[in-house]
């Protein structure tokens, strides 16, 4: 199931502290700016009204990381869950098989960030593209919720991100300026 939060500016950090587990309150407050504390907590109660609604847990959920950093809930190992956010909105990914999930503002980048995210098929793709700002994000949502699916995380070669066995689901929010990926097996 898909929780997204695109109404990030009417968070009260002060109002859903209560709301949090001790270890993401900890993380919410080392954020300085208001902005990414709302995105910390906006994401953790998307996981928290997920786990109500599809499995009636209602303890807040602890994280605990595996080898390669990638975070699961403590005591639930079946329950795979994947969260990101950007300035507009903050979205959580929950299954019972693993799952990555992106999300990234929809915006312009310069000529030499395309060719270390975008292999050179990728790339003529992104150029021939009628809306080529969409494109790109596309391709970078892609790969960084495949690299969250597998544990990996933002590696240096993203050219060579795109396994075939794979699975994508790309949704585009033109109105709000943002589009999200997820990838499972």
């Amino acid at each position: 199931m898909i929780y997204i939060n695109d109404n990030i500016a009417d968070i009260d950090t002060d109002m859903v502290r209560c709301f949090l587990s001790e270890q993401r309150k900890t993380q919410m407050l080392q954020f300085k700016l208001d902005i990414d504390r709302k995105l910390c907590a906006a994401a953790y109660m998307l996981l928290k009204q997920g786990l109500q609604q599809e499995y009636g847990i209602m303890e807040n959920p602890v994280f605990d990381y595996a080898e390669s950093g990638k975070p699961f809930i403590a005591g639930y190992p079946d329950i795979h869950f994947n969260i990101s956010h950007c300035k507009q909105a903050a979205i959580c990914a929950i299954d019972v098989r693993p799952i990555g999930v992106d999300i990234e503002e929809i915006c312009s980048c310069e000529d030499d960030v395309k060719r270390y995210i975008l292999n050179d098929e990728e790339l003529r793709c992104v150029n021939e593209s009628a809306d080529s700002e969409v494109e790109l994000m596309k391709y970078w949502t892609m790969k960084e919720s495949f690299l969250k699916l597998t544990g990996e995380g933002l590696r240096n070669d993203l050219k060579t991100v795109f396994p075939n066995d794979a699975k994508y689901t790309t949704v585009v929010n033109s109105e709000r300026r943002y589009i999200y990926s997820i990838c499972q097996w």
